[in-house]
């Protein structure tokens, strides 16, 4: 369960991102209430998985799977627009948690 609740806890900072750009500087008492339940279950899940992970280990996959999701929200319903050249870096993002994972021993 405990990689369950660290890849649980990077999606709800995808959340939490994504609401914090929606409530447009916390000027939407809705969206703003959305950022701050996100943040506190993202807070939560990751504080469960470093019960039974090093630190060193779980805060860079959660904030590499936040990014990442981040990253693709932000194309998907923001209309961001990225580069070939920053899509070759969010490859290597995804290949260095996967490694991280990997090479864990966890």
């Amino acid at each position: 369960m405990t990689w369950v609740y660290l890849f649980l806890a990077g999606i709800f900072e995808v959340v939490w991102s994504t609401t914090m750009k929606l409530s447009n500087g916390f000027s939407h008492f809705w969206w703003t209430i959305l950022t701050f339940i996100g943040m506190a279950i993202s807070f939560g899940l990751l504080a469960l998985s470093l019960k039974n992970l090093p630190l060193s280990l779980a805060y860079p996959i959660w904030t590499g799977v936040g990014a990442v999701g981040s990253i693709i929200m932000g194309v998907m319903f923001f209309d961001d627009n990225l580069s070939i050249f920053t899509w070759f870096f969010v490859i290597l993002l995804i290949l260095g948690i996967i490694g991280i994972k990997l090479t864990s021993g966890h």
